[in-house]
């Protein structure tokens, strides 16, 4: 139901990248922002500005568009934090309804700029953690230590901290997490991490959810299991990189000799490798067969998901979520688990674990998988609605009220 104009609140979200470019945080910032205007709430998004025409959006009257320069030569940028951001946000949110809570859904610049501008209008800060930045900078950075030093005297000099500089990716994130009001991780596992390592005392859990819409209208899409005859249909999804693990995926699914068809979504640095391995490895008859299906878009994704018989997730304590694997089983598509603490945010008839982190138990879950799906083991989506985008938006609308009713007492700030 929506809110009375009186109740409605104005979020101002934070953001590293542009909502319409690639990636699982901006997919996830778009469908929040959906469902909490759905609710009769007000959503403008900061980001730097997109380097080309990515694709379209229907909300580009609420993004703030910061001036950026390139970050590598795709499609991302870089914000600058600094006065000439704050006068440019300053400016642009003067002629909106007064801001209410500001959300950062940011780990650098934009956590940075999102920060700033909470200090300057004395407003609540709820930050969501969405990425293990130690391992993502570990796995994409030549020098790691180097880089969180350097954002570390950045932050330290951007919003005037006092004390010790941070000296690893926990205390960076702790620096900005000292003025937060409240903290938020996509999973139980996550959350526990990050109180782990006193990024914050308590994390509360909201994860992304799947998309209503999209729930009712892919659910119950035939899937290969249903028909008698045809192959089964395994689905991967990521980067073609290392820590996604798909050249062991590709090895333990030729191990296993499962009689099935594999579709392969995503790209990335090991596709030629990849191509390789499963040229060395053809067979003809019975086995594997792998289609490369390249990036496609959000709704196809989903699509396809819902029309898989099982999703197999490969990554080993990097996911802070694993969407993909949240989505696949609010439509109804089992999963296969490398990472077992993802597990915990499931349902427990939803997927099947491997034994440890081997190749060999992967094809062993892969073969068991194969076995009780041809069987006739089912999975009903019917029994995951609390994965869906509406239950995880209500509970966000309740942190952000419970932190605006605190504002009037004490609240953190930079020194």
């Amino acid at each position: 139901m929506a809110q009375s104009e009186r109740d409605a609140l104005h979020i101002v979200i934070f953001v590293d990248q542009h909502p319409a470019t690639l990636g699982g945080m901006q997919t996830s910032v778009l469908l929040q922002q959906r469902f909490l205007e759905r609710n009769g709430h007000r959503v403008t998004i900061v980001a730097p500005a997109r380097r080309r025409a990515t694709r379209p959006l229907n909300t580009e009257a609420s993004i703030v568009s910061l001036p950026s320069v390139p970050l590598g030569s795709g499609e991302y940028s870089l914000a600058i934090p600094g006065p000439r951001s704050d006068a440019r946000i300053d400016a642009e949110l003067a002629s909106r309804p007064a801001v209410d809570v500001v959300h950062v859904q940011a780990d650098f610049w934009g956590a940075a700029i999102g920060y700033r501008y909470a200090q300057r209008h004395g407003l609540p800060v709820v930050h969501t953690m969405h990425n293990r930045v130690d391992v993502g900078l570990a796995a994409t950075m030549p020098f790691p230590k180097v880089m969180v030093r350097a954002m570390a005297v950045a932050q330290r000099r951007l919003l005037r901290l006092q004390g010790t500089t941070p000296r690893d990716a926990w205390t960076y994130l702790r620096a900005f997490t000292d003025a937060a009001a409240a903290v938020t991780a996509p999973s139980t596992h996550f959350a526990q991490l990050l109180e782990a390592r006193q990024v914050f005392d308590h994390v509360e859990v909201i994860p992304t959810g799947l998309d209503d819409d999209a729930a009712a209208s892919l659910r119950g899409v035939a899937k290969a299991s249903d028909r008698a005859g045809e192959r089964l249909r395994l689905v991967w999804t990521g980067r073609f990189s290392p820590e996604k693990r798909l050249l062991p995926f590709l090895r333990a699914v030729v191990d296993s000799g499962a009689d099935v068809d594999v579709h392969l979504f995503g790209d990335g640095g090991q596709r030629s490798k990849a191509e390789a391995f499963l040229a060395r490895t053809a067979r003809s008859g019975r086995g594997p067969r792998f289609t490369f299906r390249g990036k496609v878009p959000y709704e196809q994704m989903l699509a396809e998901l819902a029309a898989a018989d099982v999703l197999v997730q490969t990554s080993i304590g990097f996911e802070t979520q694993g969407m993909t694997v949240f989505e696949a089983v609010a439509l109804g598509t089992p999963v296969v688990l490398s990472d077992h603490r993802i597990a915990a945010d499931l349902p427990t008839e939803s997927y099947w674990l491997t034994h440890d982190d081997a190749e060999a138990a992967l094809a062993e879950a892969i073969q068991v998988a194969v076995a009780q799906t041809r069987a006739g083991l089912r999975w009903s989506a019917r029994e995951a609605e609390a994965l869906l985008q509406s239950r995880q938006s209500t509970k966000m609308i309740e942190l952000y009220r419970r932190v605006t009713r605190a504002e009037a007492g004490p609240t953190a700030e930079y020194q």
